[in-house]
């Protein structure tokens, strides 16, 4: 495989979606040229019994999955599954397409390791969204479906399109994400109150056999966050993912004013909001954690704090998709060092 660190000053050069889009061409041709393309890069996927789990009915070879936002419209599933993800989340979908916010709306902040984003939901809308999953269906690697409201769909009408899009994705995925806690979108973290939540969940519930999860914002209060979301699991949710981007721009030397940031500068915001969750909701739902994770260690800390999975997208910007196979080599070696035959016995380590 060519070596990452060659080619990321000119990926550098390019506008950080510009970038993206050069990665997301690459990653789209396991759909043209299965082979060798795709066996080429299964060199990198690493499979050990150690690191393999059964998680809401299906097997995860392993726990490091790629976060929402980078595969909006599961145009790449087959080429993000040979990299080495033991999962993929897509989207955010919304039931209509929309464009997203005005450009520039991603930027880089190197020196920190991490990414600001505004895009706005961006994405193709459910129609075409649908189509190409049965198209690709089944999958390899678990699949989990994260869904937003449209912009143009106001507060006290949001239910409708989340309803509206488990009810069209249903049993083309293996679990759903409720995002309520971009920035990106106007009103919608204000969407993160127990009204809300508990009449989705309980309207949601009745609707699908797939599991249910939902996605919350580090910037909450720690008293809110564990109250919203041991009140969603009571309404149902099978799962918490913690934490999506930070608008604390203090993060970063220079901030732009608009979106959200991810990477290194979100870790420890990311991890305080896990840590308190984890606490009142480790053994009783499913914990993903994501902000910040960029090594094995980081990975292996969420993972004995309570974390059955975590996800990654910006360390992958910044280390290339060497890192997943890296990451997992590394959790082999610390779940045998600490006397674990699988990773089911380290998660939650230091809660018992």
């Amino acid at each position: 495989m060519i070596n990452y660190e060659s080619i990321k000053p000119l990926l550098f050069k390019l506008d950080p979606e510009n970038a993206h889009h050069v990665a997301a061409c690459v990653l789209r041709l396991p759909n043209i040229c299965q082979i060798p393309f795709n066996s080429f890069l299964k060199s990198h996927f690493i499979t050990d019994d150690s690191l393999t789990q059964e998680i809401f009915g299906r097997e995860f070879l392993n726990p490091v999955g790629l976060g929402a936002g980078f595969d909006k419209n599961a145009t790449m599933i087959r080429g993000i599954q040979t990299l080495g993800f033991g999962f993929t989340e897509i989207g955010t979908v919304t039931p209509k397409p929309q464009d997203g916010n005005p450009k520039p709306r991603m930027f880089r902040h190197v020196e920190e390791e991490s990414l600001q984003n505004a895009m706005g939901f961006n994405n193709e809308g459910a129609y075409k969204v649908i189509k190409r999953l049965k198209q690709r269906f089944p999958f390899t690697t678990p699949i989990g479906i994260n869904i937003g409201k449209n912009k143009v769909t106001p507060e006290s009408e949001a239910i409708n399109d989340y309803i509206h899009l488990i009810k069209a994705f249903d049993g083309l995925g293996d679990y759903f994400v409720i995002n309520i806690s971009s920035p990106n979108t106007p009103g919608l973290r204000d969407l993160q109150n127990e009204a809300f939540i508990g009449r989705l969940f309980s309207e949601a519930k009745a609707l699908t056999k797939m599991p249910i999860l939902l996605k919350i914002a580090p910037d909450m209060e720690v008293e809110d966050a564990v109250n919203l979301t041991k009140m969603a699991v009571e309404k149902g949710a099978d799962g918490i993912i913690a934490t999506n981007t930070t608008i604390d721009y203090s993060l970063v030397k220079e901030p732009k004013d608009i979106g959200g940031l991810s990477g290194a500068v979100l870790k420890e915001k990311s991890f305080k909001i896990f840590e308190a969750l984890a606490k009142e909701l480790y053994g009783k739902t499913v914990l993903i954690s994501v902000g910040g994770i960029d090594s094995a260690e980081e990975a292996y800390k969420r993972i004995k704090a309570g974390a059955s999975l975590v996800q990654i997208y910006s360390g992958l910007v910044f280390h290339g998709p060497d890192m997943i196979m890296n990451i997992n080599k590394k959790l082999i070696e610390l779940i045998k060092a600490d006397g674990y035959e699988n990773i089911t016995e380290a998660i939650g380590a230091d809660r018992k």
